[in-house]
């Protein structure tokens, strides 16, 4: 592409020209089966890291490696022209562990194509959404007419926990007019979205005691309670009759303008025949803007050989999501007092926290955000985006809201409805790929084209 032809037919044809590479390395990071968790082997965060650096470096631009205190991230930089605004794209490079392999229809973390979806764990979580900043840049080659700041994220699946101090120390360095996080869902194939607000959360351990020893179940059943019964009980205490959330304190609102209809919910989720959906209101209320409270393991003895003894101690790692408003700290107490009212028997009962993302509202009506809908309706041949909620977190957005509160944030993504982000079988659209692609390079020359 010439350094003056920035138009729609140029930018099109030169995203095109770098889809095949893109795609490759794509796959190459698949292949590297980087997870922040504990008890993974973070050398491959480490291998990931590099070939990040490696492939900003390819693009032109200064990459470093840096982190603060956790895993590594990726910082990417390359000046703005004169007179033209600094763009700030984030995505991150680790993935969710691929849990059970006898889920997948193959390897995890060896990509495969099937019927125009690339399969594989961070395939569009969020090595895609990577990727697509890589190919605007490949794009632009030397003609970029913005400043850009890359800040790929080696452990957001893990919440980020360094993220604050690593935003801290290098406040300058990734300082933005402009924020484009690639983190999110559309709203189906064929038609784009934009996300305004996105639920928090909120994990935490809840544990039960009964006993200080386990005893036999034949001499002591009856009189002597069991902890799995008791954490049995508590855990059914968090919701009403109707399946909503039933802890007092929680924030919740009904405000979604668009609403999903039932037939596609159960589709994209996969529900059984039969099985009922829980809760009251819209469901794009229920999945953006209520909170939402899941199970997500049990600490017990499994069925297979268990003793005939009752368990003295039983435990759960609990999702408690957090509608738009909400404080993590405020759920967390709201949640601890439930818990405490309600455990039965007079079990002891004790909560520890695990991960916490606050929720935020992303500001619309901007320049940008119009800018951003004019974009994604040219990449989608004349579809408008919609604005949408999300039921998940990203850390990093409300971090940056706190850090640069006079950037204009945008939320897209490269997921779709049958993504399965997380789940087994996770997997890219490859055709709505290219379609982001080109909608965040007519983005980036949109925001050249704004008035300071």
């Amino acid at each position: 592409m010439s350094e003056t032809d920035f138009s729609e037919a140029a930018l099109r044809d030169a995203v095109e020209r770098e889809l095949p590479g893109v795609r490759a390395d794509l796959e190459r990071l698949i292949r590297i089966p980087g997870i922040a968790y504990d008890g993974f082997d973070h050398s491959h965060l480490e291998r990931s890291a590099e070939a990040v650096a490696e492939l900003l470096t390819g693009c032109g631009l200064d990459a470093e490696i840096v982190r603060a205190g956790g895993q590594p991230s990726v910082i990417g930089r390359r000046p703005a022209p004169p007179g033209a605004p600094t763009v700030l794209l984030y995505a991150h490079f680790d993935v969710q562990p691929a849990g059970d392999p006898s889920l997948w229809d193959g390897d995890p973390f060896e990509p495969v194509e099937r019927d125009g979806r690339l399969y594989g764990r961070g395939a569009a979580d969020d090595k895609a959404g990577l990727m697509a900043h890589v190919a605007v840049l490949r794009a632009f080659g030397d003609a970029l007419p913005v400043g850009v700041v890359i800040l790929a994220d080696g452990e957001e699946e893990f919440g980020s926990p360094s993220l604050g101090r690593l935003l801290a120390e290098r406040h300058d360095q990734l300082a933005a007019d402009v924020i484009v996080v690639l983190d999110s869902a559309n709203w189906s194939v064929g038609v784009p979205a934009l996300t305004t607000s996105l639920r928090g959360a909120l994990n935490c351990h809840v544990e039960v005691r009964t006993l200080s020893h386990a005893v036999h179940s034949g001499m002591y059943g009856g009189p002597v309670p069991d902890a799995l019964t008791v954490l049995s009980r508590l855990i059914a205490t968090l919701h009403d009759d109707a399946g909503d959330v039933a802890v007092e304190g929680l924030v919740g609102a009904a405000t979604a303008t668009v609403d999903l209809a039932e037939d596609r919910l159960r589709l994209d989720s996969g529900m059984l025949d039969g099985v009922a959906l829980v809760g009251t209101g819209r469901l794009t209320d229920r999945l953006w803007h209520k909170p939402a409270l899941s199970v997500l393991g049990i600490d017990a003895p499994p069925a297979a050989g268990a003793p005939a003894a009752l368990v003295p101690t039983a435990g759960a790692k609990l999702s408690l999501r957090l509608a738009p408003g909400d404080d993590p700290g405020r759920a967390y107490r709201a949640l601890g007092a439930h818990l405490e009212k309600h455990v039965p028997w007079g079990a002891r009962v004790s909560l520890s926290p695990e991960l916490e993302v606050a929720p935020c509202v992303i500001r619309t009506g901007e320049p940008v955000y119009r800018a951003a809908h004019a974009a994604l309706r040219a990449a989608w041949d004349g579809t408008d985006a919609v604005d949408t909620g999300i039921g998940g977190g990203i850390p990093f957005i409300a971090m940056m809201q706190d850090a640069f509160p006079d950037a204009s944030v945008l939320v897209t993504g490269v997921e779709d409805p049958d993504t399965r982000a997380h789940g087994a079988n996770e997997s890219l659209h490859l055709g709505e790929f290219a379609r982001v692609c080109l909608a965040e390079a007519l983005l980036l020359r949109k925001l050249a084209e704004l008035p300071d």
